[in-house]
This record gives C-alpha cells, structure tokens and sequence, in this order.
C-alpha cells in the first residue's frame, strides 16, 4: 500500500519547529513505513532540503502559499492508494478529485467541524468522500457527530502518543542523572518544581497559575513554578500577554522562572526535572499531547476540565481534574497536596508511567492507525 501523509500549512515535518500534528507524524510516519510506502507533505522550512528520505520515510516539503494546490498536484502524480489528511476537511473534497481512486482517512486534532470553520455543504461533502474519520479524543469526536450525524459510523478516536524511549522517570537510573543534571544548570537544586509547559497564551492559563503562586508559597517557600514556551511555536518576541507574565512572575521573582520555545527533542528531561505537572487550559482543549509527555515521564498531572484533557485522567490515580478550572485558589489547594507528600508524587508518577507504556507509545498509535488503513483500504 502506498500511503500519502498531509499535514496542514503551518508548521513543517520533521518537527524542527514543533506542533503537536507535526510531532505525530514524524513519530508515526516510520512505524507505518516498515510496513507500507509512506510519503510526508509538509511546508518548506529553511532548516530542511525539499525533499529527503529518512527512516524509511519520504520527506516532501512544498511552499506555503498553494499549499493545497501543490499537494493535490502531487497526489494526481503518485498513484497512492490511501491518503491520510491531517485537519483540514475543507480541502479533502478538493484532494479527492486529485486522487479519485485512493482511500481517504481524515484525522481532526481541534473543532474543524464547527460553525464559522466548515459550512454544511463541506461538512457533507468531505464526510461523504472520507472513508474514517480519526480523532485525537472522544471530545473532538462529538463536536464533528453532534453536527453532522452522519458521520457517526465513520468516527473512531485514536489518542495520539509519546516517545517513551526519551522520557526517563526521576527513579530511574537515568532519569536521576537527567534530573540533577538539569536542576544544576538551572540553578534549581533543592526546589519543588511545578511545571507549565506550552504556548504562553490566554486560553492556556498561565495566569491563573501565576496568581496561584502566593498561595502555594505560604505553604511552600523552596516552590519554583517554571514555564516552558513561547506565544507561538519558536517565536520568542514578547506579546503584550507575555509581558503581562513577565510582570506577575516579577512580583515572585524567587519563585517563577521562565524557558522560552524549546526544541521537542531538548524537552523531556525538563519534565524529569519536575516534582509536578499542570495543564491550565481555559479553551476547549482538544487533548493537549502534554499530558501524554507528563506521563511518560512519570509526573503526577493537575488538568483542567476543558474539553478531551479529563479523558487521558483516572482521577486520584495519576491526577486530578480540577473543574472550577479559572480559579486559583482551586490548583493551589491541589499542588499544595502533592508538594506536601513525596509519597504521593511517587503513588501518582508510577501509575502515571505505566497508563502511558500501556496506552500511549507511538507504537500502539501507529498500531491504531494501521488497523483504521487496512480496515478501509
């Protein structure tokens, strides 16, 4: 089988610049290919040749203006027989006509089937020319269904992953030396850290941790409260929102560091160097792949109840949701708990690695997707 992977417009594959689809197919794409004949498109990027092969897996990188346009003219060319279309369901109808004779599979990451995004004609028409559609959480899945019912027989969720090789636990061997390792060059031995890690924006809800500090400090004056990320994916210039973070996090200056964009292969040991992960989301959060990174390090994880984020949590066992998820004083109460007993930072961390040996390695979402090709092929 001859398998076309599409990604969207904005980010490229391999995932120099990260971006949670583009994490997903370059971790995915050469699984599929020890199998099939697996072909990348993805937008140019200056780090990267115009095409490449790797691990089995060809690289086709296409400018970004006519992006849809480009790839379609290189489905008409490629005799695939299974095109799989990363989040873009306005364009599958299009692709389609490309490639009459190929098997579509469109998998959705965020609410593209909502009002102001797809009109109901090319709801109808790209459910009607797909063959599965994929979702990365039961939540995206309703948003599509609760719509366009029709398309219920062909929706099925399959969560994305993590790269369990490059996520050490803190009890481990190497993830002790990881840990220490990246305390000292931050200068953070002997903290409890609490860690935020993605886009330094509003529906993401730093703030709202930032505001919990004071109250977390009381309680725990060695707390350091580190957030990862930049406002956009490897843009660090400062928006007025970043700067309004800057401000807050001057006010506990002691007690709040900050990382800018960090490359997704540089990531992990920053997860291991951590005592406990928060996701603060305030939007309907697909499912923030975070979660998945926090377990495979083995973190005990705080969420919020906003969208598929609940869904990855077994409450109290590696987590807690908290529901009142724009009030402080709600995730202050909770990382108190958890800084306050290293036994149930360990109780939570160990389940936490296991849920994701057993549910979220590449392998078995490369194994999901395998099934969902060969099913429909």
């Amino acid at each position: 089988m001859k398998i076309a992977l599409i990604a969207t417009e904005k980010l490229p594959v391999p995932s120099v610049r990260g971006g949670a689809i583009q994490i997903y197919l370059e971790a995915v794409a050469p699984l599929i290919a020890k199998k099939y004949s697996v072909t990348v498109f993805s937008i140019k990027d200056p780090s990267l040749p115009e095409t490449e092969t790797a691990d089995g897996v060809h690289y086709v990188h296409l400018d970004e203006e006519h992006y849809a346009e480009s790839v379609g003219k290189k489905l008409r060319k490629g005799n695939f027989d299974l095109v799989h279309v990363c989040n873009r369901p306005s364009w599958v109808t299009y692709l389609k006509k490309q490639a009459p004779d190929a098997v579509f599979v469109l998998s959705v990451h965020n609410e593209m089937f909502a009002y102001g995004k797809i009109s109901e004609r090319e709801g109808n028409e790209c459910i009607d020319a797909v063959a599965q559609i994929v979702t990365v959480s039961d939540y995206i899945g309703q948003t599509i269904t609760s719509r366009f019912p029709s398309a219920r027989s062909k929706t099925k969720t399959v969560y994305s992953g993590v790269d369990l090789k490059t996520y050490h636990p803190r009890w481990t061997k190497k993830g002790q030396q990881a840990r220490e390792d990246m305390r000292n060059e931050l200068g953070l031995q002997g903290k409890k850290i609490v860690l935020f890690v993605g886009r330094l924006s509003k529906v993401k809800g730093p703030h709202i941790l930032l505001h919990a500090l004071p109250q977390i400090i009381e309680q725990h004056p060695d707390v350091m409260m580190v957030f990862i990320g930049s406002k956009w994916f490897g843009d660090n210039d400062l928006n007025n929102y970043v700067k309004h973070l800057h401000t807050l996090g001057a006010m506990q200056k002691d007690h709040v560091t900050f990382i800018q964009f960090v490359k997704p292969k540089d990531i992990p040991r920053l997860y291991t160097m951590s005592d406990v992960f928060v996701c603060s989301s305030q939007w309907q959060e697909p499912l923030a792949r975070v979660h998945y990174e926090a377990m495979a390090a083995g973190l005990p994880i705080i969420t919020s109840n906003r969208g598929g984020n609940p869904e990855v949590i077994e409450e109290g066992k590696n987590g807690y949701v908290i529901r009142e998820f724009d009030k402080p004083g709600h995730y202050a109460v909770l990382i108190n708990s958890l800084l306050s007993s290293s036994s149930k930072r360990e109780k939570l961390g160990t389940y936490s690695r296991t849920v994701a040996e057993n549910k979220f390695g590449w392998s078995r979402v490369a194994e999901n997707l395998l099934s969902v090709y060969e099913t429909n092929r």
